[in-house]
């Protein structure tokens, strides 16, 4: 076999130590883990977008609070992050409305009280998932540093028991030990990339949601008097 055949990127997975052969599968799976995630959370994410914007544009278009609550029951499976926000509000403010003895502080305080609960749960469900990202973004790199380092030394190992330490006879073993960063790093940059990417538009999508509930107590307010 010649030094050609040795560094092809097969040959030095197959011809690495089991330790570092164990550590590139892992890391591969994390990777394969990783980038279900990515797709898995970019639908979401974009599937939220676009059921906030169809929403938001129904709302403020003056349509009637009861038939867009109507809507949102009826069609609840496929309902957006803020219609599910507006319909636990307004189901809220409806049952508390119609209370004797509360004053309209209490009923919009419902409300708001309502909307917050359904909103941090929506959020956690954009949020899931994220933290696995985080966390292959941050260890991948050195789990994979681990197998180069332990692949360095089994082939500084194997090298005392040559005489004379040639180029062909080191480089097989070094560039076998350095295959186990590479795909921690390949690993690490899609994961860090769609993180960042992701919590900026789950950022965006949040702010948009807290500016919704704020602005829908101050139209119930108004409904109160």
């Amino acid at each position: 076999m010649n030094v050609t055949q040795d560094l092809s990127i097969l040959q030095l997975i197959l011809n690495a130590s089991a330790v570092v052969q164990v550590v590139m599968a892992i890391l591969i799976g994390i990777s394969f883990m990783s980038w279900f995630y990515i797709f898995v959370k970019w639908f979401a994410v974009r599937d939220s977008r676009l059921k906030t914007e169809r929403f938001e544009r129904d709302f403020w278009s003056g349509g009637d609070l009861n038939n867009l609550f109507n809507s949102a029951v009826n069609d609840r499976h496929h309902a957006g992050s803020m219609e599910r926000i507006f319909e636990a509000g307004f189901r809220e403010f409806t049952k508390l409305k119609g209370q004797k003895g509360l004053e309209a502080s209490d009923v919009i305080d419902g409300a708001r009280r309502a909307m917050r609960a359904t909103y941090q749960r929506e959020l956690d469900a954009l949020e899931a998932h994220l933290s696995f990202l985080a966390s292959v973004g941050s260890v991948s790199p050195y789990i994979g540093l681990f197998g180069t380092v332990w692949g360095i030394m089994h082939a500084f190992r194997a090298l005392g028991n040559i005489g004379q330490a040639t180029l062909s006879s080191v480089a097989p073993g070094i560039a076998e030990a350095l295959v186990a960063t590479a795909i921690g790093l390949f690993a690490a940059i899609p994961a860090v990339l769609a993180y960042n990417r992701f919590a900026h538009d789950i950022d965006r999508l949040a702010t948009r949601h807290e500016s919704f509930m704020e602005e829908f107590s101050n139209i119930l307010q108004r409904q109160m008097r």
